[in-house]
C-alpha cells in the first residue's frame, strides 16, 4: 500500500493535468497505521501492479514532493502512522466525531517518524506529551493545536471539501506548484527520517518492542523490562 500511495502521489506531481489531490477513505478507521503483524513476521499475500520501489520509501517525505495542494478528508478515526496524512497535508478538514491516537508506546514502540512530522504543525511539548502518554487526542484539541484546520459534522465535510477545491482551482496552478517546490527546498535536511527509520528497527529488536508486539497478539497486557 506504501509503494503504491508513493506512485500515485509521484503521478499527481508530474501530471500537469492535476491541480488539487485529496485524500480520503471508505469505513470508520481513516487509517489503523503500520501492520503490526508484518512487523512480528506474520505476512500475508499482496500482488500490486506498481513496480518495486529501488530503495526504502520514507512516507514523512513524499508530501513536500508533490508541490500540489494536499487535502487531507477525515471521515474515520486515525491511529499511528496516519498522521502521516494530516500533518503532511496542507489543508485537514475532519469529522468532529472521529477519535485521533497514537498507541505505539503501549506496544513498546515509538511513533518516530510521525513525532517529526507533527513537529511541523504542532507545539513541541504538546507533540511529546502525546507521544509519550499514547492518549486519543479530541478532535477540537487537535484543530486548536494546528493539526487540523476544520472540524465540521458528518453532513456538511463534502461540501467543505468541495467548497475548498474550487477555491483553489480559481488560482494560479504554476504559481502554486512554484510556490510549494520552493517551500521544499527550504525545509530542513530530509536525513532526519532515515535516521529515524533506523530508530524504528532498533524499537523493534528490543525486549521490549518484543515483548509489545507479542502481547498486542495474545491480546494480553504487556509486561515491561525497561530493555
Amino acid at each position: 500500500m506504501l509503494n503504491e500511495l508513493a506512485f500515485a502521489m509521484q503521478y499527481a506531481h508530474h501530471e500537469a493535468g492535476v491541480w488539487v489531490i485529496v485524500f480520503q477513505t471508505k469505513g470508520n478507521v481513516f487509517c489503523a497505521g503500520a501492520d503490526l503483524k508484518a512487523f512480528i513476521g506474520i505476512l500475508g499475500e499482496y500482488q500490486s501492479s506498481i513496480p518495486t520501489p529501488n530503495g526504502n520509501i520514507l512516507i514523512g517525505e513524499l508530501f513536500n514532493k508533490i508541490h500540489k495542494p494536499t487535502i487531507t478528508k477525515v471521515t474515520g478515526d486515525v491511529y499511528a502512522g496516519g498522521f502521516f496524512f494530516l500533518a503532511g497535508s496542507h489543508i485537514v478538514v475532519a469529522q468532529e466525531s472521529v477519535k485521533l491516537a497514537l498507541p505505539e508506546v503501549r506496544r513498546g514502540l515509538y511513533p518516530f517518524q510521525v513525532m517529526a512530522a507533527l513537529l511541523h504543525v504542532m507545539p513541541v511539548r504538546k507533540v511529546i506529551d502525546w507521544c509519550i502518554r499514547g492518549y486519543n487526542l479530541p478532535v477540537h484539541q487537535a484543530e486548536k493545536y494546528g493539526l487540523v484546520a476544520q472540524v465540521v459534522t458528518p453532513e456538511n465535510i463534502d461540501n467543505q471539501v468541495n467548497t475548498i477545491i474550487e477555491q483553489l482551482k480559481q488560482n494560479s496552478p504554476s504559481a502554486i506548484c512554484m510556490g510549494l517546490a520552493a517551500y521544499d527546498h527550504i525545509q530542513p535536511n530530509a536525513k532526519a527520517h532515515k535516521y529515524l527509520m533506523e530508530m524504528l528497527q532498533k524499537t523493534l529488536t528490543s525486549k521490549d518492542g518484543q515483548e509489545g508486539l507479542t502481547a498486542f497478539r495474545e491480546k494480553r497486557i504487556p509486561i515491561w523490562t525497561g530493555t
